[in-house]
C-alpha cells in the first residue's frame, strides 16, 4: 500500500499547476451537490480525507453539507458585531466518473474560487491557483488512475474518487486585490465548478475576431484555436467550423485537416520569435491555428438596441472521437473619439451606464446563475446600455448576459488601492489581465479593458511609488494592447497616470463627496479638459431605503458628511445628473455607482453597518426609488412612479403645501391627490425636478390617496400610492413601540416606531435601533438590507425586520444612544399568530 501511494504521488509531480483555462467542452456538467465544508483550517489534507469512527477523536471538527456555489462569508460581511471571516475553508465531495472518451482527460474547472485554491485527490496535491477572479482548470487524469490503483479506492470509496479543495482569503499585501479596497475579499467557491470530459486531444481556446467597417458595410472572420494536448498525441486531426449568423442561416462551413507535424512547426516558429506564451506548446501541441480568415458580406451588427450574436460551433475528431465548442460573438465597430463622443457602428450613442458588484443578501460572492439573469435584467430594463464590472473579472455569465440584453462592458482586473509590490504582486496582475483577456475576448460587449482602480491610493507599503506605479501600468496597458489590440484601455482615478491609458475617468462626486450637485457640470467640464478620452465613471451617493426628509435640498453640498442619506436627496442629486448629462454633446457617458447596495469591510458606521448603499436597488434587488429616476431618462417601455411607495407618513403644518414628484418618461402626466386631479404637466427635462413632473399639493390630516396617470398618445399608464400626513409635532426620542405583521405561516415582519414621551412618532429620527429574539425561532437577519438587518439605523422614526417562527417567540428591539442602550420594547408572539 505504502509502495502503491509513493508511485502516486510521484507520477503526479507534474502536474500540480493549475491552467488558467475555461475549458471550451460539450461534455461539462456542474458540480452543486455533494459537498461538505468546514470553515477552518485543517492540519493536513489527511485530516480531510481519513476514515471517521463513531464515538473516536477524528469525529470532530464537524463538516457541514453546502451546495455550490458558496462563500464563506455569506452572514459574517454585514455582521454588524464582527470582523467578516479571513481564513481558510475546505471543501470535499466524492465523484463517480464515467468518461465517455477512451484514454481521454478528466478536468475540474473552476470559475472562480477565492482568493487562494489548492485541490487534492485523496492526500495528493494535483493543482493550485493564485487569483479570486480568473477561471482555471486541473486535469485529475493521472491522479485518477493512480487513486484507483490504491486499496482504499474500493474497500473504503466504493469505486468513488475522493476530492477536496482548500481556499483562503487570508490578508497578504502581496497579493491583489488590496485588503483597502471598499469591498470584501470573499473566501470560497462561490463560482461554479465543473466536471469537463475530453478526448486526449481537445480545445484549450477558441479565438473569435471579428471585425467591421464604420458603417457596418463590411466584415471580416477570424477563427483560431489551440489545443490540449498533455499526452502529446500525434494522430491527425479533422477540425469543422459552422458559423451561423443570427437567424440560424449557415454562413460558413469548413473542414480541414491537421498533422501535429505541421502545429509543432508553427509552435517552432512561434518560440523563435520570442513568444512567451507559447512555451508548452512544443510539449503538448498546445499552439494557435487559424481555421478561418475570409470576408463577410451582408453582416448582421452587434447594438445596444439589437444585440445580434453569431454563433461558431468548433468541432475535433482524433481517432472517431470529437469534441465540440461553441461560441457567439457579434459584429460592431465602436470609437472613443479623442475630446469627443462615444461612437457605436457610426452613430452616437450616449453611454448610460452603472457599476456591478458580485454580491448579495445572504450569499455575499456565491451568486446563482438565475440570480445573475434577473440582476441584468433589471440593469437593461431601467434603460443602461453600458457597464462598468468593478473591480476585478466577472462571471462569465455576467458577460454572456451583457452580449445578449445589449450591454456595453468595462472588465477591470483588482489593482485596486494600497500601491505597488514585488514581483510575485505585479506576477499575478499579468496573469489575471492576460486571463481575463484571453477568457473574455470572444464577448462582443466587451470595449474596454480596465488596468485598474485608484492607484494613487497609498497604504499598502512603507514607501508609495508614483514611478514604479507608471512603469507598471505601462507595462500592463502594452500587455493589453498585445493581447487584445481592438480594445482600449481604461482606468479611474489616479491622474499621474491618466496620460498612459487610453480612456480615463477622473474622481468626480458632486453633491456628495464635494460641492453641491448642481455644480456637476462644472466640474465635468474640467474632467473632460484634463482627459484625451473622458468617461465618468463613479458618481451618486448612499442612500439609505425607505429614508425620506421633507425640503428640496439645493443647497446641500458634500453630503456624505453632511447630509442625511434620504432617498429624498439622492433622487435630486441622480435627477440632476441625468438631464445635465442629456445636453453635453461630446460626453462619452457616465457610470453611476453603483446598481446594488453591496458589503464592505471599510464602512462599519453607515446606517446598515458595512454595507455601502450607493445602489438604487437593495443588497436583495428590492428597488429604491432612484431606479425609477433612471428609468424615467434612460428606459423606453413606458412607465410612470410616484415618489414614495415607502414614505408611508408625510408630515408638515396644516394647509402646507407639499412637492409631489412624479417620474415618468410618458410625453404627459396627470396627478390626482384623494381623487382630484392637480393638472397635466408636460414632460421637459430641464424643467428640474423630476423634468417638469412636479406638483405643489395640499395633503389632508390622515390617509391620503395619489394617483398618477402617464399619457402617451392612446395609451394609458398609471401608479397609486397612499401616504398619511401627520401634523402633530413630536420631541425627543423616549420610547420604542413594537408591532408585526404575518407574512406566512411561518414569518412575521417586526415593526419598530419610535415615538416620544406623548406617543407621538418621532418622523425624522435616525437613531440606531438594534433586534433580538429568544424563543422557537430566529431573526431573518446579516442580509444587509432595510429589513434584514439586526442593528441599523432608523428610517423615519421606524425599523423592519423579519421572524421565522417554529413556535413561540420574543422579539426586543431597543434604541441605542451614545450612552448606551436607551428606551426597549418587548413583543410576544404565538406560534398560532
Amino acid at each position: 500500500m505504502k509502495r502503491i501511494l509513493s508511485l502516486f504521488t510521484l507520477c503526479l509531480c507534474l502536474i500540480c499547476e493549475a491552467f488558467a483555462v475555461v475549458v471550451p467542452s460539450s461534455q461539462k456538467t456542474r458540480l452543486n451537490e455533494g459537498w461538505e465544508f468546514i470553515r477552518q483550517d485543517m492540519g493536513s489534507v489527511w485530516e480531510v480525507m481519513r476514515p471517521v469512527r463513531a464515538g473516536q477523536p477524528e469525529i470532530v471538527p464537524l463538516w457541514t453539507p453546502v451546495t455550490l456555489p458558496h462563500c464563506f462569508n455569506a452572514e459574517d460581511a454585514v455582521d454588524p458585531d464582527v470582523n467578516y471571516y479571513e481564513g481558510a475553508g475546505w471543501y470535499r465531495t466524492y465523484l463517480d466518473l464515467d468518461n465517455p472518451y477512451p484514454d481521454g482527460r478528466i478536468l475540474l474547472e473552476f470559475e472562480g474560487a477565492g482568493q487562494r485554491s489548492e485541490v487534492y485527490v485523496y492526500t495528493t496535491k494535483v493543482g493550485s491557483h493564485i487569483g479570486g477572479y480568473d477561471g482555471w482548470k486541473v486535469d485529475i487524469t493521472d491522479a485518477v488512475k493512480a487513486f484507483k490503483q490504491t486499496g482504499v479506492y474500493n474497500s473504503r470509496f466504493k469505486g468513488k474518487i475522493p476530492v477536496a479543495v482548500r481556499c483562503d482569503n487570508l490578508r497578504d499585501v502581496e497579493t491583489i486585490p488590496s485588503d483597502m479596497s471598499d469591498f470584501n475579499l470573499y473566501g470560497g467557491l462561490y463560482r461554479y465548478v465543473n466536471l469537463v470530459y475530453t478526448p486526449a486531444v481537445s480545445f484549450e481556446r477558441v479565438k473569435i475576431t471579428p471585425q467591421t467597417d464604420q458603417k457596418g458595410k463590411k466584415g471580416s472572420l477570424d477563427v483560431a484555436v489551440s489545443f490540449y494536448n498533455p499526452q502529446n498525441v500525434t494522430h491527425e486531426r479533422t477540425i469543422s467550423v459552422t458559423v451561423k449568423d443570427p437567424n440560424g442561416k449557415i454562413v460558413i462551413e469548413k473542414v480541414q485537416k491537421l498533422g501535429c507535424d505541421a502545429d509543432l512547426a508553427h509552435g517552432e516558429a512561434l518560440l523563435n520569435s520570442g513568444n512567451a506564451d507559447v512555451k508548452r506548446c512544443k510539449m503538448n501541441c498546445d499552439v494557435n491555428v487559424t481555421l478561418i480568415s475570409t470576408e463577410i458580406k451582408n453582416i448582421f451588427l452587434w447594438d445596444v438596441d439589437n444585440p445580434q450574436l453569431y454563433t461558431c460551433e468548433v468541432t475535433l475528431e482524433v481517432d472517431g472521437q470529437t469534441i465540440q465548442a461553441t461560441d457567439r460573438f457579434g459584429f460592431r465597430h465602436f470609437e472613443f473619439i479623442e475630446k469627443g463622443p462615444f461612437m457605436l457602428n457610426g452613430r452616437r450613442v450616449l453611454l448610460r451606464g452603472t457599476h456591478r458588484h458580485e454580491d448579495h443578501a445572504g450569499l455575499s460572492a456565491a451568486l446563482t446563475e438565475e440570480l445573475m439573469i434577473k440582476e441584468m435584467k433589471m440593469i437593461k430594463d431601467m434603460g443602461a446600455n453600458f457597464i462598468r464590472l468593478g473591480h476585478y473579472q466577472q462571471s462569465d455569465i455576467a458577460l454572456r448576459l451583457c452580449d445578449e440584453l445589449g450591454i456595453l462592458a468595462w472588465e477591470e482586473i483588482p489593482w485596486c488601492r494600497g500601491g505597488l509590490g514585488g514581483e510575485q504582486y505585479k506576477t499575478q496582475a499579468r496573469r489575471m489581465l492576460t486571463n481575463m483577456i484571453e477568457q473574455h475576448y470572444n464577448h462582443p460587449s466587451i470595449v474596454l479593458w480596465g488596468m485598474g482602480n485608484e492607484n494613487d491610493w497609498p497604504g499598502d507599503f512603507e514607501s508609495f511609488d508614483k514611478d514604479a506605479i507608471r512603469a507598471f501600468m505601462k507595462e500592463l496597458h502594452d500587455l493589453s494592447h498585445k493581447l487584445d489590440d481592438s480594445r482600449l484601455t481604461a482606468i479611474r482615478r489616479c491622474e499621474f497616470c491618466k496620460d498612459i491609458i487610453d480612456v480615463y475617468s477622473p474622481s468626480i462626486w458632486a453633491g456628495w463627496y464635494s460641492r453641491a450637485f448642481k455644480d456637476y457640470r462644472e466640474m465635468s467640464d474640467k474632467g473632460f479638459e484634463g482627459a484625451t478620452r473622458f468617461f465618468h465613471a463613479e458618481w451618486g451617493g448612499d442612500s439609505h431605503a425607505r429614508r425620506h426628509m421633507e425640503g428640496d435640498f439645493a443647497t446641500v453640498s458634500n453630503a456624505a458628511k453632511t447630509g442625511d442619506w434620504s432617498e429624498s436627496y439622492i433622487v435630486r442629486l441622480f435627477d440632476w445628473h441625468l438631464k445635465e448629462q442629456e445636453t453635453m454633446p461630446n460626453l462619452t457617458g457616465s457610470a453611476f455607482w453603483t446598481f446594488k447596495d453591496f458589503s464592505t469591510p471599510l464602512r462599519p458606521e453607515n446606517p446598515v453597518p458595512y454595507v455601502n448603499q450607493k445602489g438604487v436597488v437593495e443588497r436583495d434587488l428590492t428597488p429604491k426609488e432612484s431606479y425609477y429616476v433612471f428609468q424615467s431618462y434612460w428606459a423606453k417601455e413606458p412607465m410612470v412612479h410616484i415618489y414614495g411607495h415607502t414614505w408611508p407618513v408625510r408630515w408638515g403644518e396644516k394647509g402646507e403645501k407639499k412637492e409631489v414628484l412624479v417620474y415618468s418618461n410618458c410625453p404627459e402626466v396627470e396627478l390626482f391627490v384623494n381623487g382630484v386631479s392637480q393638472g397635466k404637466k408636460k414632460r421637459n427635462s430641464p424643467d428640474f425636478p423630476a423634468a417638469g413632473l412636479h406638483w405643489d399639493v395640499v395633503y389632508e390630516e390622515g390617509v391620503n390617496t395619489l394617483r398618477a396617470v402617464g399619457i402617451d398618445k392612446k395609451l394609458r399608464i398609471a401608479d397609486e400610492i397612499a401616504q398619511e400626513y401627520q401634523t402633530e409635532k413630536w420631541g425627543k426620542e423616549s420610547q420604542i413601540v413594537l408591532s408585526h405583521t404575518p407574512l406566512d405561516n411561518d414569518t412575521v415582519l417586526i415593526q419598530a416606531e419610535i415615538r416620544d414621551a406623548a406617543g407621538v412618532r418621532c418622523l425624522d429620527s435616525q437613531a440606531y435601533v438594534e433586534f433580538s429574539l429568544v424563543g422557537n425561532g430566529k431573526l431573518i437577519q446579516n442580509q444587509g438590507t432595510s429589513i434584514g438587518s439586526r442593528k441599523l439605523q432608523a428610517y423615519n422614526g421606524r425599523a423592519y425586520i423579519k421572524a421565522v417562527k417554529n413556535g413561540k417567540i420574543t422579539v426586543c428591539a431597543h434604541i441605542l444612544s451614545e450612552t448606551g442602550i436607551g428606551a426597549s420594547e418587548f413583543i410576544t408572539i404565538f406560534a398560532s399568530e
